[in-house]
């Protein structure tokens, strides 16, 4: 993925969170330079890659395939130093791309739309081995709880919110039509290293062509403490 890609996702993400007005830590606005600086005080930062996360998935297509988010909190389950168990992370989605299949082996999350578009959510139960099962579905939307078949085109409009549990496959999209989604997750505690089982085999973090200088440095990139 190209630098100048991702620092024009985080620029549209900027603008669109000023739009809903939706304010940041002060990390969040920090230059690579400033990083450099940053002491052991804030290795909670680091230990737990909060901040600024653009993917492509390693394929080459971030307009179609990528999103864009930010860890604002979350625990550790690897480091008993971090005692939160829970996380949160506000996400943009644009129009065309998708959030490829995928579940938590552990994690439970409710994601929720903001604001923006409608997103459609795609659900199929997972079985122990991590294949794709075509059995209904149990919805936990908002405090109702229904079934839908395998597969079906879910629609949550701002506001709405679907609960996803361990081993539950999840895509979704924006309604074509509706404009860019701004997303709301807040969870278990996040490993994006080992808890993420996609249904096709993408690396969850991009390889970066540097054709331009990095406008905020991404949460698995941050230099050791001054």
């Amino acid at each position: 993925m190209k630098r100048s890609e991702i620092n024009g996702a985080i620029r549209r993400m900027e603008k669109m969170l000023g739009d809903y007005r939706f304010a940041l830590p002060p990390f969040l606005h920090w230059t690579p330079e400033e990083w450099k600086t940053a002491g052991h005080e804030y290795d909670e930062i680091r230990d737990n890659m909060l901040g600024w996360d653009v993917t492509d998935y390693g394929m080459g297509k971030y307009a179609e395939l990528g999103i864009a988010l930010i860890t604002l909190r979350n625990g550790n389950v690897k480091n008993k130093k971090y005692t939160k168990t829970y996380a949160e992370k506000i996400i943009m989605i644009e129009e065309g791309q998708v959030s490829p299949m995928h579940f938590h082996w552990s994690k439970m999350e409710d994601i929720i739309n903001r604001g923006g578009g409608n997103l459609i959510f795609r659900l199929y139960n997972a079985t122990k081995d991590g294949a794709m099962a075509d059995t209904d579905v149990e919805i936990n939307r908002d405090g109702r709880r229904y079934t839908v078949k395998a597969g079906e085109d879910i629609l949550i409009k701002p506001g709405e919110s679907l609960t996803f549990y361990p081993y539950y496959y999840h895509e979704f999209i924006v309604e074509p039509g509706t404009g860019s989604v701004l997303i709301g997750e807040v969870s278990m505690c996040n490993d994006d290293n080992t808890d993420n089982r996609f249904l096709e085999q993408y690396p969850r973090f991009p390889k970066i062509e540097e054709d331009e200088a990095p406008y905020r440095l991404l949460c698995t990139e941050y230099p050791p403490a001054a």
